[in-house]
């Protein structure tokens, strides 16, 4: 009787633990899927910085509306330098497996990505904010 009591303990107990450790994995995954879910959304935006920049560069000029162009022009350059420095250092910190795997990370990695995600977040603030100003800039140049 208490061989089996005891089989059957250890076997509670390694489901327990194993259920945890999965739990773990796929909030994990979850958390990495979010991440790069936030870096597919605000990637492709990366050639509307460009377009907007062209169409700024040529108004920039030493008069007040001109500085507002080179305002708006430098801001978008600097989103744009966010989100390369922020894929490199990414790249970095996480290979392949890890990223589009699911590998199991290490508990410094874990905190590595929370880093990560709130820094793409400021990443696709600073890119959608641009994007938005420099926009609006140019809309109303057009309606002026």
């Amino acid at each position: 009787m208490k061989k089996i009591l005891y089989t059957l303990l250890c076997t509670v107990l390694f489901l327990g633990f194993s259920c945890k450790e999965e739990k773990k994995t796929t909030e994990e995954s979850a958390q990495m899927e979010k991440v790069m879910a936030i870096h597919d959304e605000v990637m492709p935006k990366m050639g509307t910085i460009g377009k907007l920049v062209g169409e700024l560069k040529p108004k920039v000029d030493s008069t007040e509306i001109g500085q507002q162009y080179e305002v708006a022009m430098k801001d978008l350059q600097e989103a744009n330098t966010a989100m390369m420095d922020w894929m490199k250092e990414f790249g970095d910190r996480f290979n392949h497996e890890e990223i589009l795997e699911g590998k199991e990370l290490s508990e410094e990695k874990q905190q590595w990505l929370d880093e990560e995600e709130e820094k793409v977040k400021v990443v696709k603030e600073k890119i959608n904010g641009s994007i938005a100003r420099a926009e609006a800039l140019l809309a109303k140049d057009t309606v002026q």
